[in-house]
């Protein structure tokens, strides 16, 4: 098991081999396998990728995330332009139906609401505005509509995990309470993690996933 100052010492090396993040301005602190990262960074993007490259690093037990985002002058926009060019890059997305998507933009912060069917038309239409020049932050509120019984989905997202999730399928066990898919167990990395929640998102009809799954190392 690594010690906290080894798991600093990889999320600063990874952060420093992320070419889409300025390291020099991210502070990293370590308690109990919990990162924090503070300090500042120029765009929502960047925070976003200082997040998910410390989330690649084993021995990451928890991460919480105190970056502030302070635009430069030149990626200054006003909210009519991020929402305008928002809704143009929505309009624009062959696998989202029309209108399904709303956008609203208030000091920067992209606010997305609507209904789609799938949980990848979700994350496309959040991945879509998450590079936008002068945003500050995305708050998503998109909702997935069922289109199918629950009935199947547990034994649907088990099949998946069998499949997937190789050695620690056994680990991870599934329930169904209404919408909700319920994951618990144990993995042994982030990736495995990610990939248990990926499957429960990519059922069709899961409006929530909750995701009580503990990395072990």
């Amino acid at each position: 098991m690594k010690t906290d100052a080894q798991v600093q010492k990889d999320v600063i090396a990874e952060l420093d081999w992320e070419p889409l993040v300025n390291a020099a301005q991210i502070g990293v602190e370590v308690k109990d396998g919990v990162v924090t990262l503070a300090g500042h960074v120029d765009s929502f993007a960047e925070k976003w990728d200082a997040e998910r490259a410390t989330q690649r690093v084993s021995g990451v037990k928890a991460l919480a995330v105190e970056l502030s985002v302070a635009l430069p002058g030149p990626s200054q926009r006003t909210d009519a332009d991020i929402a305008r060019t928002a809704k143009n890059i929505l309009e624009w997305a062959s696998h989202l139906p029309p209108d399904s998507v709303k956008v609203m933009v208030e000091n920067g912060w992209i606010n997305l609401s609507g209904e789609v069917t799938w949980e990848f038309q979700r994350q496309a239409a959040v991945l879509a505005v998450r590079y936008l020049m002068g945003v500050k932050g995305i708050n998503d509120n998109i909702s997935v509509k069922p289109t199918v019984s629950l009935s199947t989905v547990k034994s649907v997202i088990e099949a998946a995990l069998q499949r997937q999730a190789k050695a620690d399928a056994h680990k991870i066990s599934v329930a169904v309470n209404g919408t909700s898919v319920i994951l618990t167990g144990t993995v042994h990395s982030w990736s495995e993690r990610k990939l248990a929640r990926y499957s429960a998102w990519g059922t069709p009809g899961v409006r929530n996933v909750i995701d009580n799954i503990v990395v072990t190392n």
